[in-house]
């Protein structure tokens, strides 16, 4: 328990603390916390001493560290009661004030204020006016009590029986919500009459303020108990007239659901069970929660297009010329695109085959979607499924709550005002399932040209048909997408635009629109060939042109700022001066140009991105025979590190190895880039090849890039995406690609101009490997 303070023992020098937005009163006990540093030390000092401290309001609550003319000179000397320290660092006290007093002088203002005080005591005796001021105090602090909701009725009962007069002020504001300023006159107030006349006037104000309030509330009150004393009536009269046999005729609103209805030309399935909708809404109460439901399924069904269609624009000539303007190269893709156009156009009967665009992010394959979709007249509609989790995003909610909603498909469908648009579900392999289902599951009955045609949506509850709909998907990779819904789909493998092509597509397409984009025209700016050469070389690494486009919009934005700025001629992009637009260099074209070296080979690479190419180190220290693998490889690379070593082992003689080396030596094989996750069957022979020459100390052609597997006896084995794995080699400026004798047929799927710049070894063992990629001893 804390001492009682005996208050006629107060020091004249105290510790003061500065309180923002908050007035002390004696008498008062109220919690404070305390953050600030002065206000800290001044704590520390009072609890050193006497418990004692003064309480004095700023002036202006937004100051943050006040100066002493800032701070009002009454203020109260208070006890502190409990102190408890925070986690945050602040802390929390319990105070109670004791008694009045003035700030006299101040005596230091570091590192807290300390200031002299004096006491303030009315001289003042009790007298009839005084009594009578108590009265009528008390008699009007009993009215705002009743006013206001917030304070209890027992609030009477702490200063019913309070005598003295500055006791009974102190006591009354403690309880009444008033501003910082309002309570500083009181507590400035020095005699009792005058301390008492100020707060009846406040008090006064309260109450007429409180006053307005609850004339403001009983208005309203009265509002809403006639709305609702109008419907009871009109319920009644409703009752009445069906009791007297007058029926009520048809509301407007189930009047007007009835003939759109009609009007509508529904399929007869479809119209009978609308009409059994309206039926069940005629029979319900107005503001029922159900109603709303029913009024959303309705409108939902004569929103659907159930006998819109887009009349078929099937004209091969204009089709092709579309596709040849809004996109340069793909010339495979565009083939398949106009062979399923002329299909459909002799055949109308013909079931849609769901093409599936895959290739890596940047390549088109959406906006070939779009080109399409212009090209046969059909709407465009594209539905997003990257990160979908939910199978009532495709099937729909059920109608159980008022907040149920159609699916994704039949919502795209309404929108496009046609039941028969193109429709592109991007990103098919980034679906995902949980607790909630699995939506490729659901996606396997809308693209199933077998089961389409009967689509029923969970919250429709009707036959839909989706026959006639053209499904297009896109996705980076396939095997992610589940084998049942892939197996309903056409891939097309798009691997990405080579670097004349990337020069082509910025020319005609991406410069035009930038230059379009940004305000500008192409008398301010021209952007010469060899510096696009330069972006795609050395600010870009894709196989789309994504960022390509990012980097010309980038210059853009340069060249608009000096048009602002004034400047009038011409602005030329060369290869001189691109860097000055977007500063240095991202990445090395042409890296593999540097001088041979032993133990380290290139291999080729298939990413999300398109085909990379994969530099591979092995170092060889003395040790015991251990094999380290690091630069975050998965399970497959390691396993192809650790075959390489075994078939090294066995060519000791070949390539004169010492005969104990996996005893006496550690190999080291060490992919960079080491913050990149990498995976795959088709390093096995660039492994190798990069252990035999550390071992051997013969040097790998820089020139040479290699792709597949090896077995223990060194047979090279095909792999797969040779055409992006190609046109990364192109790119990185490589001479001769060394693959398995069983990848030559894909070289098919490489433009001619990449296959003229390039020489390939077609191999079948690891001797042929290593005849062409490890340079003669000198």
């Amino acid at each position: 328990m804390v001492e009682e303070i005996d208050t006629t023992e107060i020091k004249d020098e105290l510790p003061l603390l500065v309180l923002r937005g908050l007035v002390v009163f004696p008498h008062m006990v109220i919690p404070l916390l305390v953050g600030r540093d002065k206000s800290v030390e001044a704590l520390e000092e009072a609890m050193v001493e006497d418990r004692l401290i003064l309480l004095a309001a700023q002036k202006d609550e937004t100051v943050e560290e006040p100066e002493t003319e800032e701070i009002y000179d009454m203020g109260t000397v208070a006890q502190v009661k409990q102190l408890v320290k925070l986690p945050d660092g602040t802390i929390k006290i319990l105070v109670e004030g004791l008694k009045r007093a003035k700030i006299d002088e101040f005596l230091q203002e570091d590192p807290y204020f300390k200031i002299r005080l004096q006491e303030i005591e009315p001289e003042e005796k009790e007298s009839k006016e005084l009594e009578a001021l108590m009265r009528s105090l008390v008699n009007r602090f009993e009215e705002y009590v009743k006013l206001n909701q917030k304070l209890p009725p027992e609030t009477m009962m702490t200063v019913a029986n309070v005598e003295d007069p500055g006791r009974l002020v102190d006591v009354m504001v403690s309880h009444m919500s008033l501003k910082v300023d309002q309570e500083q006159e009181i507590l400035q107030a020095v005699s009792y009459k005058e301390r008492l006349k100020q707060l009846y006037k406040l008090l006064d104000e309260e109450i007429e303020v409180l006053e307005v309030k609850d004339k403001i509330n009983s208005e309203v009150r009265e509002q809403v108990e006639k709305r609702q004393k109008e419907y009871y009536l009109k319920e009644q009269l409703k009752a009445i007239k069906k009791e007297l046999g007058q029926d009520e005729e048809m509301s407007d609103e189930i009047e007007e659901y009835r003939t759109k209805i009609e009007e509508a030309d529904l399929p007869e399935e479809v119209e009978e069970k609308a009409l059994k909708e309206v039926d069940r809404l005629t029979r319900m109460p107005p503001m029922a929660n159900e109603g709303v439901v029913v009024r959303n399924y309705l409108d939902c069904i004569l929103d659907l297009p159930w006998n819109e269609k887009s009349q078929d624009r099937l004209v091969l000539d204009d089709a092709e010329e579309i596709l040849e303007r809004d996109h340069y190269g793909l010339e495979d893709v565009k083939d398949r695109i106009l062979e399923y156009l002329a299909v459909r156009k002799l055949t109308d009967e013909m079931k849609s085959p769901i093409l599936c665009l895959v290739g890596p992010p940047g390549v088109g394959k959406t906006s070939l979607g779009k080109s399409l979709a212009e090209a046969i007249g059909r709407e465009f509609v594209r539905l997003s499924l990257g990160g979908l989790k939910d199978e009532a995003e495709i099937r729909g909610h059920r109608r159980t709550y008022v907040g149920s909603r159609p699916g994704r498909i039949i919502n795209a469908i309404r929108d496009a005002g046609t039941n028969n648009p193109l429709f592109l579900l991007d990103e098919v392999d980034k679906i995902q399932s949980d607790f909630r289902g699995d939506p490729a599951a659901a996606l396997l009955e809308v693209l199933d040209p077998e089961q389409n045609d009967t689509f029923t949506d969970h919250y429709l509850e009707l036959p839909f048909d989706l026959s006639d709909v053209i499904f297009i998907t896109t996705a980076n990779v396939t095997h992610t997408i589940p084998g049942p819904l892939q197996d309903r789909m056409e891939v097309i493998e798009i691997a990405g635009y080579t670097e004349e092509d990337k020069v082509k597509i910025a020319q005609e397409h991406l410069l035009p629109k930038q230059i379009e984009n940004h305000g500008l025209s192409e008398d301010q700016i021209n952007v010469s060939e060899n510096a696009i050469r330069k972006l795609i070389r050395n600010y870009t690494r894709e196989s789309g042109v994504r960022n390509l486009e990012r980097k010309l919009a980038g210059v853009c934005r340069k060249v608009a700022k000096e048009v602002v700025k004034g400047k009038e001629r011409l602005s030329r992009v060369t290869v001189q001066n691109v860097d000055s637009y977007l500063g240095i260099e991202k990445f090395n074209y042409g890296e593999v140009d540097e001088e041979s070296q032993v133990g380290v080979a290139t291999g080729l690479a298939w990413t999300k991105s398109g085909g990379d190419i994969l530099k591979i180190e092995v170092s060889v220290v003395p040790g015991k025979g251990k094999l380290l693998l690091t630069g975050k490889l998965g399970d497959v690379m390691k396993e192809s590190g650790q075959a390489a070593l075994s078939y090294a082992r066995s060519k000791i003689e070949e390539f004169e190895l010492e005969e104990d080396f996996h005893e006496n030596y550690d190999i080291h094989i060490h992919v960079p880039k080491g913050a990149i996750p990498k995976d795959g069957p088709s390093a096995g022979i660039t492994i190798t090849t990069a252990i035999i020459s550390a071992l051997s100390g013969r040097k790998v052609n820089s020139k040479v890039a290699m792709t597949g597997e090896i077995t223990l006896r060194g047979r090279v084995l095909p792999v797969g995406g040779v055409e992006s794995k190609v046109l990364a080699a192109h790119r990185a400026g490589i001479e001769t690609v060394i693959m398995s004798e069983e990848n030559e047929k894909n070289l098919d799927e490489v433009p001619d101009n990449i296959k003229r710049d390039l020489e390939f070894k077609f191999v079948e063992h690891m001797d042929e490997v290593t005849d062409t990629a490890l340079l003669k001893e000198e």
